[in-house]
């Protein structure tokens, strides 16, 4: 399957393409929020198992803004670039925008999901409704074999 394409600002207001990534891996991940614990905790896994990623690029989407993306890059160090998609077009492109419920209450937002889209564009494996412990391991699996 072919992934949705975009094109959305990163943290420091570039635009980033999937396009442009045309013969790399890509591991884009959807996640609720920035600076939660799950997101950070996720965010640092990806950070830390980039060595085992065989050259594979990173994108995080979120709907936060360019600054909540700047402040959570430079907490935690991290290396790769998050888009800011801020009207969920991208989110909903790839089906993670989604009604949730928490403590009663009903809400749009992102539900936690990985995709890893291959060299040519198309969506080799996804992850939907991620738990976080274990996950970032079994995308470098996914990425090695």
């Amino acid at each position: 399957m072919n992934a949705p394409t975009f094109s959305l600002p990163n943290q420091n207001g570039e635009m980033i393409s999937l396009k442009d990534y045309l013969g790399k891996k890509v591991v884009l991940y959807f996640y609720p929020r920035d600076s939660t614990p799950g997101c950070t905790t996720e965010a640092c896994d990806f950070r830390d198992a980039l060595p085992k990623m065989e050259g594979a690029v990173v994108l995080g989407v979120s709907a936060d803004s360019q600054k909540k993306h700047q402040n959570f890059i430079a907490k935690n160090d991290l290396p790769f670039d998050l888009l800011v998609d801020e009207n969920h077009e991208v989110s909903e492109s790839y089906g993670v925008w989604q009604l949730k419920k928490n403590y009663g209450k009903e809400y749009y937002g992102i539900v936690r999901s990985t995709f890893l889209i291959g060299e040519d564009g198309q969506i080799e494996k996804e992850w939907r409704n991620v738990k976080v412990n274990g996950h970032v391991e079994e995308v470098v699996t996914a990425i090695r074999s």
